[in-house]
């Protein structure tokens, strides 16, 4: 069961996709939140898997919220839910640690697929918003929080497995990363993964 927490400062977009979601066996709405304090509140009494957060919010926006969340709860989803598609908004938030980023004018169907695709380990930008995604040095798609770890990691010469000990995460969610990094740096094999991982140095 994929557990949810939705954050929407709109009561009625809230609604509209827990109707949306009531017909998926798999995935319960365990929380929802009109602001950002109230958001960090559900996350910290149920412990969703994945957060749906809007960007601005009262109390405290989303990009803060998803750095608490990220902060204390790494395992944790979230995917951002926004108007906003500039190239900005979109690199705050990939900074914050996002997983996903959809757009609220995209139908119900796009926020299933964003909830299963980071549920599998996947990253999920809306089709809108490619255009508008931030680019690393290499010019390809921006590596999330998690994705940076893992490459650092990696050029530390662990394992997936010493990886996924070390994040406490499973082994299939470290190989899945993995492939997206390859798939965004235009990477081929490990080898080339782990070149690129003993050059570049990521803090955390």
């Amino acid at each position: 069961m994929i557990r949810l927490a939705i954050a929407e400062d709109h009561q009625s977009l809230i609604d509209g996709i827990k109707i949306f979601l009531e017909y998926e066996d798999d995935i319960k709405v365990v929380g929802e939140a009109n602001d950002g304090e109230k958001l960090l509140e559900i996350v910290h009494a149920k412990k969703p898997d994945i957060v749906l957060t809007d960007i601005r919010m009262p109390k405290m926006d989303g990009i803060t919220a998803t750095r608490e969340i990220k902060k204390d709860y790494p395992n944790c989803k979230v995917i951002a839910f926004s108007m906003f598609e500039q190239e900005e908004a979109v690199s705050q938030m990939t900074e914050a640690g996002v997983d996903g980023y959809i757009m609220k004018n995209s139908s119900l169907k796009v926020v299933l697929a964003a909830i299963r695709a980071v549920m599998n380990g996947e990253t999920f930008f809306d089709d809108s918003i490619k255009s508008a995604e931030p680019k690393n040095d290499e010019g390809d798609l921006p590596l999330s929080k998690r994705e940076k770890e893992i490459v650092a990691l990696v050029g530390q010469g662990k394992t997936s497995q010493e990886i996924a000990d070390l994040l406490f995460i499973g082994k299939t969610t470290v190989d899945t990363h993995r492939k997206n990094i390859l798939k965004k740096l235009s990477l081929h094999g490990k080898s080339e993964l782990l070149r690129y991982s003993m050059e570049r140095k990521y803090d955390f």
